[in-house]
């Protein structure tokens, strides 16, 4: 099965990066896109203007997200799966980050998009 491993070290907190994960207003700013996000288990969430959806399906405060996930040009009821998990490291946060499930022609896509889309506007918002 296909599946991408990321690992990044982060300026904020596990808490910080969970809020912004897990919080529509603030991963919309993050970002520069809208988003809705429905913090709970099960809850649903739709980012960069609906161009990501799915559902959370564990999301432990501080420590971890795991959400069903999938981008709109997927065929329908494709899903993948997406794991953050975020460890305190020094002052910081190192989120290790997982991602299986996904159409395997989309790999290389996928692998840079996490770093531009989310990384990135991560280490320029979080202090």
């Amino acid at each position: 099965m296909a599946s991408i491993h990321q690992e990044v070290v982060l300026s904020g907190s596990p808490q910080r990066v969970y809020d912004a994960l897990t919080q529509g207003e603030r991963f919309g700013k993050m970002t520069g896109a809208p988003a809705q996000i429905d913090a709970r288990d099960g809850g649903a969430f739709s980012c960069f203007g609906g161009m990501i959806t799915g559902r959370n399906v564990e999301l432990v405060p501080g420590q971890r997200v795991v959400q069903a996930w999938r981008a709109g040009n997927w065929d329908a009821g494709v899903y993948s799966i997406v794991r953050f998990e975020l460890r305190p490291e020094g002052q910081g946060t190192r989120l290790v980050f997982d991602h299986t499930g996904y159409p395997e022609a989309m790999g290389s896509h996928l692998e840079a998009g996490w770093e531009a889309n989310y990384w990135a506007h991560m280490r320029d918002s979080l202090p």
